[in-house]
Order: structure tokens, then C-alpha cells, then sequence
């Protein structure tokens, strides 16, 4: 990576204001957290800052308030886990600016940590106002950037705080863009990329960056009932983007004449409702009723997708490949998933829901790496800047 890191500033004694992404899933009846997995994807740069003696300032969005408090909102519940993992008192403060806060800051020993309230409880952030990035500002005396999963946003914690502070990246951001930019850049090769989810709509950009770079593409989830339309299979139910039909054709096209092989669904697993009563069936993708929809993959396709990816040396997985929310419909993903924890290859997950899965299974320890950012995953792919990324001090 091209930029600055938290090794190359000076940070002991300094007030350093560490963007992290704390946007946890939350329990809808408690309020605890039910997945802690991106709190402790900072830990290795809050430790080190703390051991440097640094006074760490940590910002953060949770959910999407749409800048109104929030009581459900608020980060109380991620700083008592945070002080739980570091084995230190965590302070929580009431906003995340303002004099109080400043108060607060102020008052800091080095080693400490604070915690400042929900960003996006205030509209500027989002709208990446200047005012409210100076407001951030003057909290501290460096930045540092480890908020990978928001790093795809020009928020004002994220890009517009960069234009009034010394600017580098943190350890978690600076794993994301190594071991993407590696796949893109210079992937042992087979190289197989395995996308599923809803829709094409979400990875165009990357489909077109990436269908030149890869051996095998292959295609499952939602989003195949899209190519399977493209070419003129019946799909009954099933979701299909009829915008996006002839950029399907034409992606299947590109692979054809790239050499890379594009494979698709055989046989899919079909319902008629989506609940854990519906009756569910294994066809060919030749024979999906109008009045059933898929919900999953076929063992059939399950084996071909598994075979090719057998052989391959770097695989990059986005998207489960069934409703994998419903238990019923979650076989592909799973076995999907669980190949690739086997596999002795470099195994990339590309965040969101597939890194839900892969966290949910206990199997994220056995891949290369899990990013903790979908759509700042996909749109690294796509080959576009992030402006989190773009706003930090190059390397001299």
C-alpha cells in the first residue's frame, strides 16, 4: 500500500482520532450485540496506539439514525464490550462533538481510550459537511484511518476530517487493501471468483473490472436467476433485474472471449413459499415452474462448483449462494463455505452477509482473510478510489 500508517507518525502523548467501523449487529429484543467480530478487527490498532502511550479517541456510525438521536443507537453497548477486550476502561462519551466532549478529551491520561457517541446521530456527517470534519478535528492531533467498511464513503469522519489533520491508515485498513489489491493485482492462479446474492445491479462495476482477471466466474445466489433469464431459461418467481438482462448477456459474452469460464446453475433447489413450511424440490434449471422460485443450489451444481474451485490457487467469494437467512435454503452456502475452509489455497471473503456466514460457522480463522467491508470490497474491485483510502498522506 501506497500510504502513510499508523507506524510512520509520531504518537505518543498525542491525541490520536481513530475512525473505526463499530456497525455491529445489534439483538432486536436486548440490545446486546450478537456479532463482535469488527470490534475486534481494531483491537490490533487500538493496542498498539495505547501501548504507544497514545490518547485514543475512537469515532464511529452504528445503524442508520438519518441524524436524529437514536437511544437504540446509541454505542454505550459497544464500548462496555470494547472494555471487556482490552482489559482497560473504555469512556463513552455523551456526543461526538462539542464541549463536552472536548472536555473530556482533554482530560484524557495516554494509554486511555474515549469512545465518542454515534456520528451519524448528526446529518453533517453523512453529507460529509466541513464544518462538522473541522468539529472532529480538534479533537485530536493525527487521524488514523481503520474503517475499511465505510472507507467507500465520503463522510466527514472518513475523508473530510483527512483535510485538517496528519492523515495515515490503521493496521485493519491497511490488511483490506494488501489482500484485495493482491487478488486483483497478482492472484496465484487458477483464480476463481464465486458471487452469489440478490442482484447484478450491486457487482456490476465489479463483474466488469474483474471478468478479465479471472479463470472461472462463477455465478449462484439470487443474481443467477438474472443470467439464467439472459438465456431464455423459465424462472418462475424468482427475482430477476430485467435491466439488467443484456448486461448478463453481454458479461457471459466477455467471459467467453476473456477465456474465462463462466459457470452457472444446473440445478436449483425450488419453492413455493419462503418460510421453513414451504415445499421445496431439486430441478433442472430447464424445468422451474412459473409458480416456484429459487431458493438455493442444486447438489449437481454444488459438485461442479466445488470441483472447479478444487483446483484453484486464489479464490474470492461475495455473496451467499442461497436464502441462507431461511435454514432450509442455507445448504449451498454452506457447503460452499465449508470447501473453501478446507481448501489449501488463498481464500478471500468478501464481507457483508458471506462474512456473516464464515463468522457464524467458526470458520473464519481457517480463511486467507475475511473483509469486514461488502460494499467497500466491491467497489475496491470495481477498480474505483475510495476516498477513505484516498484522503490519507502517500508514502514519500
Amino acid at each position: 500500500m501506497d500510504k502513510m500508517t499508523v507506524r510512520d507518525v509520531e504518537v505518543s502523548g498525542k491525541k490520536v482520532l481513530l475512525r473505526v467501523d463499530f456497525n455491529v449487529p445489534l439483538d432486536e429484543k436486548t440490545g446486546e450485540i450478537t456479532d463482535d467480530n469488527r470490534v475486534r478487527a481494531s483491537l490490533p490498532t487500538i493496542k498498539y496506539l495505547t501501548e504507544q502511550g497514545a490518547k485514543v479517541i475512537l469515532m464511529s456510525h452504528l445503524g442508520r439514525p438519518k441524524g436524529k438521536v437514536v437511544d437504540g443507537l446509541r454505542l454505550a453497548v459497544v464500548a462496555r464490550r470494547l472494555s471487556q477486550l482490552l482489559g482497560q476502561s473504555v469512556g463513552m462519551a455523551p456526543d461526538c462533538i462539542g464541549p463536552e466532549v472536548e472536555k473530556l478529551v482533554a482530560d484524557l491520561n495516554s494509554g486511555s481510550v474515549l469512545l465518542l457517541e454515534n456520528l451519524r446521530f448528526h446529518a453533517e456527517e453523512e453529507a460529509g459537511d466541513a464544518s462538522f470534519a473541522q468539529a472532529l478535528a480538534r479533537l485530536g492531533d493525527v487521524f488514523v484511518n481503520d474503517a475499511f467498511g465505510a472507507a467507500h464513503r465520503a463522510h466527514a469522519s472518513i475523508s473530510g476530517i483527512a483535510n485538517y489533520l496528519p492523515s495515515v491508515a490503521g493496521f485493519l485498513l491497511e490488511k483490506e487493501v494488501e489482500n484485495l489489491g493482491n487478488i486483483l493485482e497478482n492472484p496465484a492462479r487458477p483464480f476463481a471468483s464465486l458471487l452469489g446474492g440478490a442482484k447484478i445491479s450491486d457487482k456490476i462495476s465489479m463483474l466488469e473490472n474483474i471478468i478479465e482477471k479471472v479463470d472461472f466466474l462463477l455465478i449462484g445466489g439470487g443474481m443467477a436467476a438474472t443470467f439464467l433469464k439472459a438465456k431464455s431459461c423459465e424462472v418462475g418467481l424468482s427475482l430477476v433485474e430485467t435491466e439488467m438482462l443484456d448486461t448478463a448477456a453481454s458479461l457471459m459474452g466477455k467471459a467467453g472471449k476473456s477465456g474465462a469460464q463462466l459457470l452457472l446453475p444446473v440445478d436449483v433447489v425450488v419453492a413455493d413459499e419462503l418460510n421453513e413450511e414451504a415445499k421445496i424440490e431439486v430441478v433442472p434449471v430447464e424445468k422451474i415452474a412459473r409458480e416456484k422460485r429459487i431458493v438455493d443450489m442444486g447438489p449437481q451444481t454444488i459438485s461442479n462448483f466445488s470441483q472447479e474451485l478444487r483446483n484453484c490457487q486464489t479464490v474470492f467469494w461475495n455473496g451467499p449462494v442461497g436464502i441462507f437467512e431461511i435454514p432450509r435454503f442455507a445448504q449451498g452456502t454452506q457447503e460452499i463455505a465449508q470447501l473453501l475452509a478446507n481448501l489449501k489455497a488463498t481464500t478471500v471473503i468478501g464481507g457483508g452477509s458471506t462474512a456473516e456466514v464464515v463468522n457464524e460457522m467458526g470458520l473464519a480463522d481457517k480463511m486467507s482473510f475475511v473483509s469486514t467491508g461488502g460494499g467497500a470490497s466491491l467497489e475496491f474491485l470495481s477498480g474505483e478510489k475510495l476516498p477513505g483510502v484516498e484522503a490519507l498522506q502517500n508514502l514519500a
